[in-house]
């Protein structure tokens, strides 16, 4: 298969993030994975190579460094290696009452599904730019749509990342760089798993709701070489979010506010 160029894609050891760099590989893209487990990511680009044949470059690093996106530039830059397509996926999400949450678990939610996303993006936007093509794809959440009691911090940092998408979107119209989010629902990952099993009630939720990482993976990798701005991968959740956008402000609040106490048990 032809060389499709290169992907970046963060968070890229577990759940969505990995599936990402199984779906892109398969399309012919070389890769650059981050996380920070160094064997997670060891493990991962030696069964890309072998199942598809692509280059893989590990970068194993913790984004929250502050300095970590511009050093992940620079030593990318040092290795004249360009990336044609950055893949925001790395994210946290802790499920409970914000007044009860720990503050570092509550900064550790907006640094990283929101700031080191910005960060890498201002950081390899330029170079696409420049180079007059290049993709961006964005990691959010269907909880992006509507406020979410019991999750308020992360549907807070994941509507941040849609509407920084879709604003930036139309201010590189014309460049030959486009913008995609992916709004999944919940999704059978590690991270929602250590959601459930912290929150008795959150773990009532019907595991035939839940979607397949590697298919909301399949769906962000078409939309992102589509151009599309936002995909939601899944006709229910498409439902929702579509009709959660039809309604006053205070139905979609007091809806989630029904549920949102629910899973806090209240």
């Amino acid at each position: 298969m032809a060389n499709q160029g290169t992907a970046l894609i963060t968070g890229a050891s577990a759940g969505i993030g990995r599936e990402l760099a199984r779906v892109f590989a398969s399309h012919g893209h070389d890769l650059v994975i981050v996380a920070r487990s160094v064997e997670r990511l060891q493990g991962l680009a030696d069964e890309i190579r072998t199942d598809h044949d692509r280059k893989v470059r590990v970068i194993p690093r913790d984004l929250l460094d502050r300095g970590a996106p511009q050093e992940i530039f620079a030593a990318l830059a040092a290795e004249s290696l360009r990336i044609d397509v950055l893949v925001n996926d790395a994210g946290v999400l802790e499920l409970g009452a914000f007044a009860d949450m720990e503050l570092w678990d509550v900064e550790r939610m907006i640094d990283l599904n929101a700031r080191v996303l910005t960060a890498m993006t201002r950081i390899f936007l330029p170079g696409m730019i420049e180079r007059g093509r290049g993709r961006i794809l964005n990691v959010a959440s269907a909880a992006a749509f509507q406020p979410v009691p019991s999750l308020a911090v992360y549907a807070a940092t994941k509507a941040f990342v849609l509407s920084f998408t879709e604003s930036l979107s139309e201010e590189l119209a014309g460049t030959g760089v486009t913008v995609t989010t992916v709004c999944p629902g919940l999704t059978t990952t590690d991270m929602t798993s250590k959601a459930k099993s912290a929150n008795p009630n959150a773990a009532l939720f019907p595991d035939f709701l839940m979607a397949d990482p590697h298919d909301v993976a399949e769906a962000a990798y078409r939309a992102c070489m589509a151009g599309r701005v936002i995909e939601v991968p899944g006709l229910t959740n498409r439902v929702l979010t579509d009709w959660s956008r039809l309604q006053p402000r205070w139905v979609t609040r007091m809806i989630g506010g029904v549920v949102g106490r629910r899973f806090l048990g209240g």
